[in-house]
């Protein structure tokens, strides 16, 4: 019987409403909610791929052994003993910082990890524990940690409401923002321009959002931070600043400021002075907001940029103003269920063993992954448990990474697929696919440019011989992180029995109950029922000002000037140095792809179908400097590696700069992903490096390394008539990306 069930898109942070049409246990069609009250009726092409992830021929269903290079099905009993037994064994020999935990960021939208999932993850007692927070939004978290009082006290763009929106280093229109959940961006940019309003981007590349909008400027990789300080230097020249009065610190931001002036930063950042005073003047004169995302985090310099980006809306006074950066008022409220999974955060408590770079909320940078496992010693990582996660593309220097791993003495992974990570392992242990299991958007909400709130029960009971992977992890735990002895045993099956029958909702209802539209709401605050019976979703109403009780400071102030980021001002005033000294070569940037997210989406055919995507973007001056026209297949490399691609000829790039998409390269044997093979493009994380990150945050750094972009000589077509080129062909390139790029090639030859 044909039924429709209603949900939200987990395959990024846009949360959009679908409605999904199944028959049976057949997805028949997905399409937009009309009904939801966020999205509107809003998709983007990932929403559809929902039911190409479920029926997915080579989504692992039951547990997975590997035994040398072949792999066999086994039982979830046997499975589960082979996986406590040895990381047991590991623990007792080497201790706890032996084995390694790694988290992806799919778990941001999986409420069964996020909730239960995190007995695990995070009580196995490890200081060795990493996840894609450090290659991705560290830096906004530690300036909200250190400001605000908390790390999850991220403030999003009022966009709904704002008359100038000012965007550096993000792409909304592409991701429907991050840390700032908004679907269908499309619109609301155009809503901005709409009632008067001002849309500018500031950005290495010209990007869709800047299409867009009203005004692009160049802006040379990893000098944010110096733009940000010369806008400051202006607003206080100028007495521009509006500060509200829960701001301390405010003179001695105003002096780091005055060093920075535009004049300055100009042969630094490539924006010339009038354009900076120009976009000082416009936000603090505007119910505006400056909004900064991967761009302004993932470089050398990201720690200062997340926190200056706080600082100049806080001293224009668009902090927790309509309009401005503000913060949402949630149905749960993430730092009560931070705490209740153990998730403490906190900065530089310990650091790691090798390179001595610092932890955030109990995690170390993942740019040191690579050498805890290859450096002899104690604390050495011997095991690692990877969950929802593919760092081999996904981290600097992914391929060191993939060398080291085949050296741990154990690995397990907690993922459906056996992709370019879990190759490595020794069990996969997979969880069902989003449609069969309840969802929430306990993350994401949290960063909603709207107060929302929606829960979707699963479309199927899970068969019997599947697991939801907060099962697994529940398990897993029952048998690795409670007391030894009779007495131990005999309280993890209680405490194990407990937790599957109540499951993720039953934390979820209590969050709900007690949370800012809970029982304090009376017969209409919201619980897991409530939320049953409104399967569209639930408006809670747009963003409020929170001031001063949001705050977690000792004296409930915002602080402007974190003595950790000050202290990070001489490495800016080094950078500032710089001028007149460019540096040498070309340098990368990534770029998102509305129908990719990280390396997730590449195995549905109607995602990866069409002209390559996977292309190094080149200004025609830098082309025409090293003979590039457009197809060209060209080595990219960097002291870290290279790779192969096809190169594709556009001033939307900076010059000097050249861009290539992460999530690609899926090229490596051993993988069980049909479709992404034979579109394997190139990871973007064999030429970024493990050496070059952030030294305040041990962020790496994605953005700004210097490559060199070499063509790769191959048979051009020639014009009519013209003699044949006797030029050799690229297939004989014994390279270590010669197969991305034959694939790349051969691709474009396909095209009409």
């Amino acid at each position: 019987m044909r039924e429709t069930h209603y949900r939200s898109c987990t395959l990024c942070e846009a949360t959009c409403g679908v409605a999904v049409d199944v028959d049976g246990d057949q997805v028949v069609a997905i399409r937009g909610d009309d009904a939801d009250p966020f999205s509107q009726g809003y998709i983007c092409p990932k929403a559809t791929a929902l039911a190409d992830l479920h029926d997915d021929p080579d989504r692992l269903r039951r547990p997975m052994v590997r035994e040398g290079t072949t792999w066999r099905e086994v039982g979830w009993d046997e499975a589960f003993d082979l996986v406590a037994r040895r990381l047991d064994a590991i623990r007792r020999a080497h201790g706890k910082d032996a084995i390694a935990v790694y988290q992806g960021n799919p778990t941001a939208h999986n409420l069964g990890l996020l909730t239960y999932g995190q007995l695990l993850l995070r009580k196995l007692g490890t200081r060795n524990t990493f996840s894609a927070t450090s290659v991705d939004q560290l830096p906004h978290m530690l300036a909200a940690h250190l400001m605000f009082g908390d790390g999850v006290l991220m403030p999003v763009p009022d966009v709904d409401r704002t008359d100038y929106f000012l965007c550096i280093g993000g792409n909304p229109l592409v991701s429907n923002g991050s840390i700032m959940t908004a679907p269908d961006m499309r619109a609301r940019l155009k809503a901005i321009r709409a009632r008067g309003g001002k849309v500018v981007v500031v950005d290495p590349r010209r990007t869709e959002t800047a299409e867009q909008g009203d005004r692009h400027l160049f802006i040379r990789p990893g000098t944010d931070a110096l733009l940000l300080l010369s806008m400051l230097h202006v607003v206080f020249a100028e007495r521009l600043e509006r500060p509200s009065m829960h701001l301390r610190g405010l003179d001695a931001l105003r002096a780091i400021a005055a060093d920075f002036a535009p004049e300055a930063t100009a042969p630094v950042t490539g924006i010339e002075p009038d354009d900076v005073r120009a976009l000082a003047r416009e936000l603090a004169g505007s119910s505006g907001v400056a909004y900064g995302r991967m761009g302004v985090c993932t470089q050398e310099h990201g720690g200062a940029a997340a926190w200056l980006i706080y600082a100049v809306n806080a001293v224009c006074g668009r902090l927790d103003a309509p309009g401005g950066m503000m913060w949402t008022t949630p149905a749960v409220d993430l730092r009560v269920l931070a705490k209740l999974i153990g998730y403490d955060l906190g900065f530089d408590r310990y650091r790691s063993r090798v390179r001595g770079l610092p932890e955030f909320g109990g995690e170390l940078p993942v740019v040191t992954m690579a050498e805890e496992i290859e450096t002899p010693g104690a604390g050495q990582i011997r095991a690692l448990v990877t969950c929802a996660g593919n760092p081999v593309l996904s981290s600097p220097n992914g391929a060191r990474l993939d060398r080291a791993l085949p050296g741990l003495d154990f690995m397990v992974s907690i993922d459906m697929y056996l992709n370019e990570t879990t190759r490595h392992a020794h069990v996969i242990l997979p969880g069902t696919s989003p449609l069969a299991r309840a969802h929430y958007d306990v993350a994401l909400a949290s960063f909603s440019v709207r107060n929302v709130a929606k829960y979707a029960p699963p479309l199927w009971p899970r068969a019997a011989d599947e697991r939801h992977d907060w099962e697994i992890a529940v398990e897993l735990w029952s048998r690795l992180c409670l007391p030894g002895g009779a007495a131990g045993r005999l309280a993890g099956r209680a405490a194990r029995a407990a937790l599957l029958r109540l499951g993720p909702e039953a934390v979820l209802d209590v969050a709900l109950r007690t949370g800012a539209h809970g029982l304090r709401k009376g017969k209409d605050g919201l619980s897991v029922a409530k939320l049953r019976a409104a399967p569209h979703g639930v408006d809670l109403g747009p963003l409020e000002p929170r001031l001063p009780g949001v705050l977690v400071t000792k004296d409930r102030q915002i602080d402007l000037v974190p003595p950790v980021f000050a202290s990070d001002v001489p490495r800016l005033r080094a950078r500032l140095a710089e001028a007149g000294r460019a540096r040498d070569g070309l340098v990368l940037i990534g770029r998102r792809q509305l129908r990719s997210n990280n390396s997730w989406c590449h195995n549905s055919h109607r995602l990866v179908k069409g002209k390559p995507r996977c292309t190094l973007l080149v200004h025609p001056r830098d082309a025409a400097a090293r003979g590039l026209v457009d197809g060209d297949l060209v080595t990219l490399a960097s002291k870290a590696g290279r790779v192969r691609v096809p190169v594709e000829i556009s001033d939307e790039i900076m010059p000097g700069v050249v861009s290539l998409p992460h999530g690609w390269g899926h090229d490596k044997p051993g993988t069980r992903l049909a479709v992404a093979s034979a579109t394997p493009g190139a990871s973007v994380n064999d030429v970024t490096s493990e050496d070059f990150f952030d030294p305040l945050t041990g962020t790496g750094a994605l953005s700004g390394l210097t490559v060199t972009v070499e063509r790769v000589a191959t048979v051009r077509p020639e014009p009519p008539g013209a003699a044949a080129s006797t030029t050799p062909s690229a297939a004989a390139s014994t390279t270590p990306a010669a197969g991305a790029g034959a694939s790349a090639t051969a691709h474009r030859a396909e095209e009409p």
